[in-house]
């Protein structure tokens, strides 16, 4: 008689590493956005010029993006704890280097470098998140991660702000990067204790680097005009984006030809025959192109023209952050019941507090501006934690767990991506207007016109996916499942060898 070798409980550990991914995912995130209010600092204590600020803000996010497919798929060929860790310790002694460094270059190289290490443990939070959960507590998870999401975007300009109004102006911005190192070595710490380290499951991969190159020049191409759209004068920039759609079909291609021919891709093109997949990576692209663009330009509007300090402008978006996490854990836990429907409200809600935002900025004087856009600011924010944490949960539910890092990756890049477009767009649309010396008020009312656009289209996008969704239902969740901790055919294989 064969005895089946019963599978081990999932690690009750599991909730305290989720929480060392989460906060290594948020100061990640939050150098996203903290250093844009601390630009003047750097140029009055490091005499950084335009390019060099502009650099420091866009460089990070640029390696950020190239970085995250390749580092996905590594974590899933050769651990996600240990790329994890190796990325987490990178993050943080680039930081130290950022907050020691003695000229503006040398800043930027290791703002490069740091956003390449957070470009590293983005994929494995989500592919861990896979990996150590499911079903409802799967959805929980990504409600918290959706909340470290919109909590550490919002809240970085108020920290950043903090941090240089304590210090002052002259060194204020070196501790914009020293806040980074005593959370990312406490997380480190825990993470050698509290991250799993799953059975492997006996497969030997390749790597595939044409496809890394491919993809990377394709990213690069995409985002290079975009990130330096205020710096690069002329037309001819432009000129990269369809280079950019060339190698992004090249790579295309070149993964079909790998699959073909049995070798592993960089990216398993069978994902995007999942329409939960395809659907929730474009709605994640659009949203994040309005979402993001928000703080960018409302965060120059309240200090250029209102006359804000940094800590105030801070403060300002305050209620954003503080009601987009009580959106994503409420999306946490309703998304399994209500799914895609639960996407179409917040994305509703979101352009409805941006108008309450563009309607309180005309109304009021500049110096009450804050107090009135609070409560559109309020419904804007729960609105948009109600829409990344349940779109990132519908996005990868159905993925394979062997290729959550990947997928993960490919999530975060349309992100970057997006976000990048939406700061190039809006951007324009708010300095154009500055600079055809249209009332200041009109200038940002226009911009936050155009994020609100963005997200319309999210918004749109989501209602096509809830219809589509009536008319052919498809599963939402991944076939078959096993345990948390374990790859699919794991369990089966243990089955077999009783």
């Amino acid at each position: 008689m064969t005895t089946v070798q019963a599978l081990p409980a999932p690690d009750q550990r599991r909730w305290k590493a989720l929480a060392v991914c989460l906060t290594a995912g948020f100061i990640s995130l939050l150098d996203t956005s903290i250093v844009n209010v601390a630009l003047p600092s750097m140029e009055h204590g490091l005499s950084a010029s335009e390019a060099a600020q502009s650099w420091v803000v866009s460089g990070y996010a640029l390696t950020f993006g190239l970085v995250l497919v390749p580092a996905g798929r590594l974590g899933d060929m050769r651990g996600r704890r240990q790329a994890f860790l190796v990325g987490l310790a990178l993050f943080t002694l680039a930081s130290g280097a950022c907050g020691l460094a003695p000229g503006a270059s040398w800043l930027v190289l290791f703002r490069l470098i740091q956003g390449a290490a957070a470009g590293m443990v983005a994929p494995q939070t989500s592919g861990l998140i896979q990996q150590m959960f499911q079903g409802a507590e799967r959805a929980k998870a990504f409600g918290l991660l959706g909340s470290v999401i919109g909590v550490s975007t919002a809240a970085g300009p108020l920290v950043g702000g903090v941090l240089i109004d304590a210090v002052g102006t002259d060194d204020g911005w070196r501790w914009v990067f020293f806040v980074n190192l005593p959370i990312g070595v406490a997380a480190f710490a825990a993470g050698l204790r509290l991250l799993p380290r799953f059975p492997s499951t006996g497969r030997r991969e390749e790597f595939d680097p044409f496809g890394v190159l491919l993809l990377g020049s394709a990213v690069l191409a995409l985002m290079l005009p975009l990130v330096q759209e205020q710096q690069w004068t002329g037309r001819l920039k432009w000129a990269l984006l369809p280079v950019g759609a060339v190698l992004l079909l090249s790579f295309w291609a070149w993964e079909r030809r790998q699959k073909e021919r049995g070798r592993a891709p960089l990216i398993d093109l069978d994902l995007f025959a999942l329409r939960s997949f395809t659907l929730g990576s474009l709605i994640s692209l659009t949203y994040f192109a309005g979402f993001t663009t928000v703080f960018f330009v409302y965060s120059l509007f309240l200090q250029n023209t209102a006359g804000y300090s940094a800590l105030a402008a801070g403060l300002s978006v305050l209620p954003f952050a503080a009601s987009s996490a009580v959106g994503a854990a409420i999306g946490g836990r309703l998304v399994m019941r209500h799914g895609r429907k639960l996407v179409v409200v917040g994305l509703l809600a979101v352009v409805v507090g941006l108008f309450g935002v563009i309607v309180a900025v005309g109304l009021v004087p500049l110096e009450s501006v804050g107090w009135a856009t609070a409560l559109p600011m309020v419904v804007g924010g729960i609105g948009s934690g109600l829409t990344v944490s349940p779109n990132t949960t519908l996005t990868l539910t159905r993925v394979p767990v062997r290729r959550a890092g990947a997928a993960g990756g490919v999530l975060q890049t349309g992100q970057r991506i997006g976000s990048a477009a939406g700061i190039a767009l809006v951007g324009s649309v708010y300095f154009a207007h500055q600079a055809g010396h249209t009332r200041s008020v009109t200038a940002i009312q226009l911009g936050l016109l155009t994020a609100a656009g963005m997200s319309a289209i999210a918004l749109l996008l989501a209602v096509a996916d809830l219809r589509v969704r009536r008319a052919h239902p498809e599963p939402e969740r991944a076939a078959p499942t096993a345990r948390p901790g374990f790859e699919e055919g794991d369990a089966e294989e243990a089955v077999r060898r009783g």
